[in-house]
């Protein structure tokens, strides 16, 4: 296994909530990865991001784990939730909130 591939594992298992993203949580660097990192600041819950430009091996590896081809990629408790639209669809019928919730009390 890559060295790429074991950190990106070892961040999704270490944090309950892990976003990958184009940017940083205080510097997004694209409008659907600002959008998703103001939902969760919205909910109001610790989250950590990972900046998949900070290394361009990771956008490849980051998609072979989850077989999503885009970005922002969401997961919860080391489970793929899905891309932007589909969290701010979630968010939108009030379905990510217990979610989150879920993930966070587990």
């Amino acid at each position: 296994m890559s060295e790429i591939r074991q950190a990106l594992e070892q961040a999704i298992e270490d944090n309950k909530i892990c976003l990958f993203v184009k940017g940083t949580k205080e510097m997004p660097r694209c409008g659907f990865s600002a959008s998703v990192i103001e939902i969760f600041k919205q909910l109001d819950v610790p989250f950590t991001c990972v900046d998949i430009l900070a290394d361009p091996r990771l956008r490849p590896e980051l998609v072979s784990i989850s077989q999503w081809p885009t970005t922002p990629q969401i997961f919860l408790n080391g489970e793929f939730i899905g891309g932007g639209d589909i969290i701010r669809e979630m968010f939108a019928n009030g379905e990510l909130r217990p979610m989150v919730e879920q993930a966070l009390a587990s």
